[in-house]
């Protein structure tokens, strides 16, 4: 996935020798977390965030506080997963883009990086979610796409979705005309389902209904 055509570079860098007040001016105008800043040789040093830049004199060159000046950036070739990654560790919804020699190319916005993610099949394409957990050491990629293919299944995408007291939760969404032999031969591998699909709930309401009717009967 080449991101080359969503780098956007209508705003250049601030230099470090620019008062506080043109950053917040420009905060006061845009709707960015962060604000990019370059030296006075016009290298990219980092990012101020408008939380920071509110807080100081607006009468003072940026300079003086360039210890909150924040150094993240990704490069020209950086993959969209790992560029995503980096908006969420940086709380941020812009992030500058170098390329090798560190020269400030522009920037990407958070919600065209999002956007990307909701084109990929794992939220565009057809199919059903499937929430299953189990203990950390026990569960394995491998074992899950053979109980999924071995039932003409298809994965199209799966991710640790939640680690808690040594159990993994393990989001699958899964191209499959009907889930129901593949939840029960995750139960029969020790799997829990965490979340599953409709037409598992109705099986289980028609087992608890026949249950109750056996009861019934034999009283």
């Amino acid at each position: 996935m080449n991101l080359s055509e969503y780098i956007i570079n209508d705003i250049k860098p601030l230099s470090i020798e620019d008062k506080i007040g043109d950053i917040q001016l420009l905060f006061n105008q845009l709707t960015y977390s962060h604000f990019p800043v370059k030296n006075k040789d016009g290298v990219y040093l980092g990012c101020m965030s408008e939380t920071d830049a509110h807080c100081y004199n607006k009468n003072k060159n940026i300079s003086e506080y360039s210890h909150a000046i924040e150094g993240f950036f990704v490069r020209q070739n950086t993959v969209w997963l790992d560029v995503l990654e980096a908006f969420a560790q940086n709380s941020t919804n812009i992030m500058p883009v170098l390329n090798e020699k560190n020269t400030y190319l522009g920037y990407y916005e958070l919600n065209d990086i999002i956007s990307l993610f909701n084109e990929t099949p794992f939220f565009a394409g057809a199919g059903s979610i499937l929430i299953v957990e189990k203990g950390l050491n026990d569960y394995s990629f491998s074992e899950i796409s053979q109980i999924v293919e071995s039932n003409d299944g298809k994965i199209l995408g799966a991710f640790i979705s939640k680690i808690e007291n040594d159990v993994a939760q393990i989001t699958l969404k899964i191209g499959s005309t009907g889930l129901n032999d593949i939840m029960q031969t995750f139960r029969r591998y020790s799997y829990n389902i965490v979340s599953g699909h409709e037409e598992d709930s109705y099986i289980e309401s028609l087992k608890e209904r026949s249950d109750y009717l056996n009861k019934y009967l034999n009283m």
